[in-house]
């Protein structure tokens, strides 16, 4: 069985919901639900019907808005990501509610705040 990857991104929809979307020859698929894993499992279901792709032959590269990301990940202290990447923590609680949005510049500077966080879990060591 051949894995298809596909880019999907994931961001804030109202009443707190999460949209998906994402392109697949060059036909643009998208929905809505509660959780991101109810949203992953319609997106298969649109991309069989569509696109005759199998669920299981789908694999979801996911970029998610701020809001998205800190509710996926929503072990995340905010405000230790915040002072690690050297932002004001307010205006990070900001991002992950969604009352505002990151510029490209500082959406960038928490990703790569939480690519060098996982680096270093990666690295460590429990005894």
């Amino acid at each position: 069985m051949k894995t298809v990857k596909i880019n999907l991104t994931i961001e804030k929809g109202e009443d707190h919901k999460f949209w998906g979307s994402l392109t697949y020859n060059e036909n643009l698929i998208t929905d809505y639900a509660d959780s991101i894993s109810e949203l992953e499992d319609k997106i298969k279901v649109l991309l069989k019907d569509f696109e005759g792709l199998e669920p299981e032959e789908v694999e979801f590269v996911r970029h998610y808005d701020v809001y998205a990301l800190f509710r996926r990940y929503d072990y995340l202290k905010i405000s230790s990501v915040a002072k690690y990447a050297g932002m004001n923590a307010a205006l990070l609680r900001q991002y992950a509610s969604g009352v505002k949005n990151p510029s490209i510049e500082q959406a960038k500077k928490i990703e790569q705040t939480l690519h060098k966080l996982a680096v270093e879990l990666g690295e460590a060591s429990v005894v």
